[in-house]
């Protein structure tokens, strides 16, 4: 990136995202020279109660590592939820609002439907999007959010007819796995992480997972696999604040690198069941333009954003994660 796009990059603006921030309640750290003195503060923060349980394990890893409690710089936890919302609600993305810093974990989704539904496995599920999109209802969280998304880029792969898709989105997994289990969906998508006790009991089947390979323990196709080229997770990362002055964001880089490749951060995402998906700095800001790229055109093509809004690409508008 030339010195154009980094004072480009620094004059960024960081918004709350319509849930707020709350004010150090992850946790803070200060980076610590080697003699033992601070030298620069980081206040870990989450913008809304469901990135608590990331920015609680970012800010545990970072103190392990020797970023101790402290004020100093505010850092946002955040995620692909508040990047949709952005699309959705004014079309300011991320990278217009906040200094990007570093991609921090992801929960793998996953396809299901009730045990006993007569789809065999994801590619009848398919064939039915594809002859019958309007037909095959589909269940999950919010519209607009992850689950929708995931089904519209599956739609998109298969060829189906995607404004025509038939999804109903429910405030939490619980609603909607009940709707599911009523008959109300034909298959449902969410996080792996919520639907584990389903599978495990025999409640419902799971078709496909969205990561790119396998999740161990569990004999599950992926999407890749399926035929579906779609490569996704519920992503969560880390956002540095308006104007942030090279220092800052140069100590906010080093630390989210310390942390993130750090023994005790790998240890937390795998006791939570989210994918560690480090990428920091510039390569970071470049992914987050093709993530952009690819939740708006998913938005369009569910109805959901206005076609005739113009598109900006930030780096490759590519569709892989």
């Amino acid at each position: 990136m030339g010195d154009s796009g980094e004072k480009q990059m620094r004059r960024r603006r960081f918004l709350a995202w319509g849930l707020g921030v709350t004010a150090c309640a992850a946790g803070c750290g200060t980076e610590r020279t080697g003699g033992g003195m601070p030298r620069t503060g980081f206040s870990i923060n989450p913008s809304g109660p469901r990135w608590v349980p990331v920015g609680r394990a970012f800010a545990g890893a970072a103190r392990t590592a020797g970023f101790e409690s402290g004020a100093g710089t505010p850092i946002t936890v955040t995620g692909l939820p508040a990047l949709a919302a952005a699309e959705l609600n004014n079309g300011q993305s991320l990278l217009d609002t906040g200094t990007p810093l570093a991609r921090l974990s992801g929960e793998v989704e996953v396809v299901v439907v009730p045990d006993a539904s007569p789809v065999k496995d994801f590619d009848d599920l398919g064939a039915r999007l594809v002859a019958s999109p309007g037909r095959t209802p589909l269940v999950g969280g919010p519209q607009g959010e992850p689950d929708h998304l995931l089904f519209g880029l599956i739609a998109k792969a298969l060829g189906a007819d995607t404004r025509q898709v038939e999804y109903t989105g429910y405030p939490s997994r619980g609603e909607a796995a009940t709707a599911l289990l009523a008959g109300k969906g034909a298959a449902a998508a969410g996080p792996l992480t919520g639907w584990r006790a389903g599978i495990g009991r025999g409640r419902v089947r799971a078709l496909a997972v969205s990561s790119a390979t396998r999740v161990p323990e569990l004999d599950v196709p992926t999407l890749l696999e399926c035929g579906v080229r779609v490569d996704f997770a519920d992503w969560v990362a880390a956002f540095g604040p308006e104007d942030m002055a090279d220092e800052s964001r140069e100590a906010a880089l080093r630390m989210c690198e310390v942390v993130i490749g750090s023994t005790g951060w790998e240890a937390a995402c795998r006791a939570a069941g989210w994918l560690s998906i480090p990428l920091v700095g510039d390569d970071f800001a470049r992914w987050v333009g093709t993530e952009i790229a690819r939740t708006r055109a998913v938005l369009r093509d569910l109805g959901l954003l206005d076609t005739t809004k113009a598109t900006t690409c930030w780096g490759s508008c590519g569709n892989g994660h």
